[in-house]
């Protein structure tokens, strides 16, 4: 009589085999035509150095529309200029170290459920040990109780 049968989880065969899907990253996703152009300009557009080119460029077209004295022409031009062209690589340079920060979250989480899964193991086999031992334990028990010998007062007493 067994007193637990142990059914092992799909993911638990998985990782032992060496099987398991490693977590998704950022770029995985990134694939075909359109996926490698959009990556390429995302890749040069995300820099610091094009924010600084952009502000450069912002700041050439300034003088022009500070001379025209037109409050609207000098917030449209800040705004469509220097707004748009310096934040939008600031902006997703700050996405990309977000990105590679949730990667290496993602590959800490993924590591530290496979440690989970290795202790759940050791834990479901100790116990297993110690079902073993118990099993037997009750065995001898039962057949001393049996013969009649009074054996069954002594079962779990240590040795000497």
């Amino acid at each position: 009589m067994q007193i637990y049968e142990y059914i092992q989880h799909e993911c638990t065969t998985l990782h032992l085999t060496g099987r398991a899907p490693r977590p998704p990253k950022v770029n995985d996703g990134r694939v075909g035509l359109n996926g490698r152009v959009g990556l390429l300009i995302t890749t040069l557009v995300g820099t610091m150095v094009c924010g600084y080119v952009f502000a450069i460029i912002a700041l050439i077209s300034l003088p022009s529309a500070i001379t025209s004295h037109n409050l609207t022409v000098i917030i449209a031009r800040v705004s469509s200029n220097f707004l748009q062209l310096v934040l939008l690589p600031v902006i997703i340079v700050g996405q990309n170290l977000q990105a590679k920060a949730s990667d290496k979250r993602a590959e800490q989480t993924y590591a530290d459920a496979e440690a989970v899964l290795h202790e759940a193991i050791q834990i479901q086999q100790h116990l297993a040990a110690q079902d073993a031992v118990l099993q037997q334990l009750i065995t001898e028990a039962r057949s001393g109780a049996s013969h009649g010998n009074g054996a069954a007062g002594t079962v779990g007493t240590a040795e000497a």
